[in-house]
């Protein structure tokens, strides 16, 4: 009878080791779960240019989108990009209704606090846009001006933490999209608009719309992918699949497709 119960032991604590091993530590067992789900979804503002964008057809293309791509078919699974509420995005995550937010996420400690990060890809300022005409060379200039920025994004966060710069103006105007910030711009609604240097940039050579950037930014910051925070195993993948794409060329040809060079910070 020992004997007899010494395996039955023997068996359990064996079949407990499995399932730690197919687990993990700490019970992430992501990666196997998106595995078998199949399909790698992508949580983004789909008005978000060069990062994630809908083009002239309606498809929802850009960097992130390409790279994110290539990651899901290196990982083995299909890709799906699914538009989410930018100002609601850690619930959209946290909901499972995708498995990252990646579309120029800012990394902050408030955000790791809560999500598991890659390591960051890209390197970002938040900046203001102003009409070419206006005259406005500094943050000074746009004491008593009202300024547009995205609700829930890093614009809004840079705001925040340059206090002088909050108070001086006359009013802050929050609207859904950057896009949209940017034409109540053009036709003198706003004075200024906060946003990602990134997106600016690109907007205003593709639009040709008579618009600058003023030589002071607000704040410097770095782009990352974001996951639950138990998510680990999920986040590593994802990591290492970007590393492997640095190395053999594909994130220089992704980026040089839209930027013009390898802008990147990935594995560097």
């Amino acid at each position: 009878m020992k004997k007899i119960a010494l395996l039955v032991a023997a068996a359990l604590l064996a079949a407990s080791l499995v399932g730690c091993a197919k687990k993990g530590s700490n019970g992430d067992n992501s990666f196997v779960e998106l595995k078998s789900r199949g399909v790698f979804v992508l949580g983004l503002d789909d008005s978000f240019p060069p990062m994630g964008f809908r083009d002239e057809k309606n498809e929802i293309v850009g960097f992130d989108i390409d790279l994110a791509k290539e990651v899901a078919a290196r990982l083995g699974v299909k890709f799906k990009a699914q538009p989410i509420n930018w100002d609601s995005k850690e619930q959209e995550l946290n909901s499972g209704k995708i498995d990252c937010i990646w579309n120029g996420l800012t990394i902050t400690e408030e955000r790791k606090k809560a999500l598991s990060f890659s390591r960051p890809y890209l390197n970002n300022k938040q900046v203001v846009v102003v009409r070419a005409d206006s005259g406005y060379k500094t943050l000074a200039d746009l004491k008593g001006k009202r300024i547009a920025l995205q609700s829930g994004s890093s614009a809004e966060d840079a705001v925040n933490d340059s206090p002088d710069f909050k108070a001086g103006v006359k009013e802050l105007v929050f609207l859904d999209q950057n896009l949209m910030a940017l034409n109540d711009l053009v036709i003198g609604g706003v004075d200024g608009v906060v946003m990602d240097s990134v997106v600016a940039e690109y907007s205003i050579e593709l639009s040709q719309l008579p618009l600058t950037l003023l030589d002071e930014s607000l704040a410097s910051e770095e782009y990352g992918i974001a996951f639950r925070k138990n998510d680990v195993q999920l986040t590593q993948a994802v990591q290492k699949a970007l590393e492997d794409m640095a190395a053999d060329g594909t994130v220089n040809r992704i980026s040089s497709k839209w930027f013009g060079s390898d802008i990147t910070v990935i594995a560097k």
